[in-house]
């Protein structure tokens, strides 16, 4: 009898190794499916031994950085996006390509089902599966993180050890790591452990992006950034790709200590949830691109953009990437970009990423205009009696009121 073929998000630690086995004792003929998006992963070979170990039919390796970039990362600099003010949405951004890339190998295997190793508490669960089922409605999802007898027998860390070292599944985790961690090319995430305790100070030696910013250089660093139509694409005039440009980036600002944050922060399904990220090349990005926007975009649109930020950052933590909102929200901020065009002037130190000036050929900043020394004509202080009496007359009208009613 022919087993069902079922596609697994495999990241080659504890949590997937261990299901790639139970999942082959449900009787799924398991393919795993490892992507690189800018994480540090093992060896190739060995990540395809270790999954072949654990009982998986196929192991397939595939690197989607520039993918990720270039259709996930970008979109949301674009929008400036922050959830609740802080967060540029890393882990975010990456659980809709990596449901896609599933659904894709689904297809071309004739699988049957598609299956992650997200917990029955977080944020990941909802990402992937509204994914799976907006693109591929009939897909059947297995989550065994809310399957009682794979959740029930194994909660926790310690148990998926065991299970480990019972059936010789090769894992490097152990007991004792005070933290969970979740890396791609735009950030690390930290959670869980010592850090569910949200006045527990982070260690040091958690972080792997950055030195801190009381260990960085003395000296500060300029930084130019090239943007074409609001995509960073030169670094101190060196062109690079969408992925290259994000990891030199990383680079420089780990250096520098830039892009640490610690939030409390609250998750889609209820609760409240203490994480920690490093974000250096992203937070970079971030501040330069709303600088480009500053001087290329008129008032109004960077209102606009302003106020429909919010509902893109939610609507990419909540999980709707493919929604038909999500959709026009994309195709809408490209038509802002077209003239975000020029070069972005930053300094770099200890933690801090400053901007210290900023050109483009599509400047809306008339010098002659704004300056406060004699302008020739360019303004005339008097157009400014009735554009402000017009503006005052409703508080003007509210204030007689006022007065009337005393």
């Amino acid at each position: 009898m022919n087993k069902e073929k079922l596609v697994l998000a495999y990241s080659g630690g504890l949590d997937t190794s261990v299901l790639v086995h139970w999942l082959d004792q449900q009787g799924y003929e398991v393919i795993a499916l490892c992507l690189d998006l800018g994480q540090k992963v093992e060896d190739i070979d060995a990540i395809l031994e270790k999954g072949k170990k654990a009982g998986a039919a196929k192991v397939l390796v595939e690197n989607v950085e520039e993918e990720f970039v270039k259709d996930y990362v970008l979109p949301s600099i674009h929008w400036n996006a922050l959830y609740e003010g802080t967060y540029l949405l890393g882990t975010s951004l990456a659980r809709p390509l990596i449901s896609k890339k599933q659904i894709e190998v689904a297809e071309r295997e004739d699988a049957v089902a598609v299956a992650h190793g997200a917990t029955g508490k977080g944020n990941d669960q909802v990402r992937f599966e509204l994914s799976y089922y907006a693109l591929k409605p009939d897909i059947r999802v297995v989550a065994p993180w809310k399957i009682p007898e794979f959740f029930e027998k194994y909660p926790g860390r310690t148990e998926l050890l065991a299970y480990a070292e019972k059936y010789g599944i090769p894992v490097k985790a152990s007991k004792d790591q005070p933290w969970s961690s979740d890396e791609n090319l735009m950030h690390i995430s930290f959670e869980s452990g010592m850090l569910e305790d949200p006045w527990q100070e982070p260690r040091q030696e958690m972080f792997e992006l950055s030195q801190s910013p009381q260990a960085a250089p003395d000296e500060a660093q300029a930084v130019l950034i090239d943007f074409e139509k609001g995509n960073p694409v030169a670094v101190d005039g060196r062109e690079y790709s969408p992925a290259k440009l994000l990891t030199h980036l990383n680079e420089l600002g780990g250096k520098h200590g830039i892009g640490r944050i610690d939030m409390v922060e609250s998750r889609f399904v209820g609760m409240k949830n203490r994480g920690v990220y490093e974000t250096p090349g992203g937070t970079i990005l971030h501040i330069a691109h709303r600088a480009m926007e500053s001087i290329t975009l008129n008032r109004g649109v960077i209102n606009l953009k302003d106020s429909l930020m919010p509902r893109f950052a939610q609507l990419t933590y909540d999980g709707f990437w493919f929604s038909p909102e999500m959709e026009i929200l994309l195709n809408m901020v490209q038509k802002t970009q077209q003239p975000v065009n020029g070069t972005v002037r930053l300094e770099l130190y200890k933690g801090n990423c400053m901007v210290t000036g900023r050109k483009s050929p599509n400047s809306l900043y008339d010098e002659d205009m704004a300056t406060m020394e004699a302008d020739h004509g360019a303004y005339d202080p008097k157009d400014a009696i009735g554009f402000i009496k017009l503006h005052a007359l409703p508080l003007r009208i509210q204030a007689g009121l006022k007065a009337k009613s005393k």
